[in-house]
């Protein structure tokens, strides 16, 4: 259990999750935590998200390390 992750979802992300906070296994790195969400929602599938450790965005395969926190969020738009 001490190799848990807290995460947390937001927007469109967090609707198609049907919850805003969740509680996964620590897959060891960013790739391998977007394949597992993928598998578990598939409903996800139909959505663009990111994936920020620590409050830093992961725009490749980042290693979460223990006790991170983890955002799934969803595309941003502004200008």
């Amino acid at each position: 259990m001490e190799n848990q992750i807290k995460i947390k979802a937001f927007g469109m992300v967090a609707e198609k999750l049907g919850s805003q906070e969740l509680t996964l296994s620590n897959p060891g790195n960013s790739e391998s935590l977007t394949k597992q969400i993928l598998e578990e929602f598939p409903g996800l599938r139909s959505v663009k998200f990111i994936i920020a450790v620590n409050k830093k965005l992961c725009s490749e395969r980042a290693e979460i390390p223990v006790g991170a926190e983890v955002a799934i969020l969803p595309p941003f738009s502004g200008g």
